[in-house]
């Protein structure tokens, strides 16, 4: 009988577990069509492509070399066939590693499809498809291994002995991605016409709002994977209950992260801006990611809130500093992925302000840094930005030879 419960926790837990990275992996269509709504109809297709493909890099990466970088393994490729179960093993009664495997790659994809909406318009393809390679088989594993993975920083320091803790990703993931993204962005430079010589902003409309507010929808729905999935189990009580209380915090959280961001712009431009309350919510969503087990409702609606009005003043701040982010994932994942690092230690006593900064500069100077040499390389290399004239005309036709709306194209 005691094996027979064993065994129907063992599903239960395997079940929920595949489910929930099955809600992640359905991020990646949000991601795309977030961004694929805030570009410029002539750049549509090639950010598509970018988005699809860097999720079939992600999961190829992560299976070659990633997941035993990030969790240790004897050779590529090792501990994520067979079986965690072993009868009248209670210890090893958790879920089969290779649900385990799969709710891990679908969070390397999250991170790198960050890097995608940050250096749009401008950036070739293959660059960036080079860099995937690079980020989700080597940089984010690292950083990983020294997080949810538990070794020491280079043999110096562990981070979980500091006092950092980190839910579901608002540093290991969102800011991690941002980290890159905002290396890339520098060495790429903005895009023509966004900054004029006297230093004014000129704004660069996307072409499909529709699509955008779809996408944020489907991410927001993904998150409750996202965070939900890392209780790691939901086959007993006590785990059922943090499930429940996740989603109930995640869900507040952009709630009060959407509601935030529009009132603010509403003060700052004297209309309601879509593009800031699609970006409000997402910012709600990273900032909770961090701790989202520990606030009550309405502490994770305030979590929210102020993530939603941070990230408003961080898109302003990067313009007026002339760093191009067309879809804002600097500030959604990068900004506010530190704030909800540091407000962890309010909720939570086992986690404290000095470990969650140290963790949190140790995966920026460490992404940021690796980042920076491998897009320096490209650079050199293959060259990471496209001619004036194919950004002109649009990357659709340059780099994918097709167009995503061709019917509206006049020739």
């Amino acid at each position: 009988m005691e094996n027979t419960l064993i065994e129907l926790q063992y599903a239960l837990d395997t079940f929920y577990f595949l489910v929930c990275g099955a809600l992640v992996m359905w991020m990646a269509a949000g991601f795309a069509m977030l961004e694929a709504g805030l570009v410029r109809s002539k750049n549509t297709t090639e950010i598509l492509t970018k988005n699809v493909a860097l999720y079939a890099i992600s999961s190829i990466m992560y299976f070659v070399c990633g997941y035993a970088l990030m969790y240790g393994g004897e050779y590529f490729l090792s501990g994520i066939e067979g079986s965690g179960y072993t009868p009248g093993g209670e210890e090893n009664a958790t879920y089969a590693p290779s649900a385990d495997f799969f709710f891990q790659v679908v969070f390397v994809a999250t991170a790198m499809s960050i890097v995608s909406g940050a250096v749009a318009e401008r950036m070739k393809l293959w660059a960036f498809l080079a860099f995937a390679v690079v980020m989700t088989g080597f940089i984010y594993p690292m950083e990983g291994s020294w997080t949810w993975g538990g070794n020491d920083v280079f043999g110096l320091y562990n981070l979980g002995d500091l006092g950092f803790l980190d839910f579901a990703g608002s540093g290991i993931v969102h800011m991690a991605g941002a980290a890159a993204a905002l290396s890339g962005v520098i060495f790429l430079g903005a895009r023509k016409g966004k900054y004029g010589a006297n230093g004014s902003i000129n704004a660069i409309p996307g072409a499909n709002l529709p699509m955008a507010t779809l996408g944020t929808f489907i991410l927001w729905m993904g998150w409750f994977g996202f965070n939900g999935g890392s209780v790691l189990a939901t086959a007993s009580v006590d785990s059922a209950n943090s499930v429940a209380m996740v989603f109930l915090n995640t869900n507040a959280a952009a709630a009060g992260g959407l509601v935030a961001a529009l009132i603010l712009a509403r003060l700052l431009f004297g209309k309601a801006d879509l593009t800031m309350a699609l970006n409000g919510a997402l910012a709600g969503l990273v900032a909770i990611t961090a701790g989202p087990d520990t606030p009550s409702a309405a502490q994770a609606s305030l979590i929210g809130a102020v993530g939603g009005l941070l990230v408003v003043f961080s898109i302003l701040t990067l313009d007026k500093l002339k760093i191009d982010d067309p879809v804002g994932a600097i500030s959604v994942h990068g900004v506010v992925g530190l704030f909800g690092l540091l407000v962890v230690p309010l909720t939570n006593s086992d986690s404290s302000i000095s470990g969650q900064l140290i963790g949190a500069a140790t995966i920026f100077g460490w992404v940021f840094v690796t980042s920076s040499v491998v897009w320096v390389l490209l650079k050199l290399i293959i060259g990471l930005r496209v001619s004036e004239e194919e950004e002109y005309e649009g990357v659709d036709l340059s780099e994918c030879g097709m167009e995503a709306y061709p019917e509206f194209t006049g020739k």
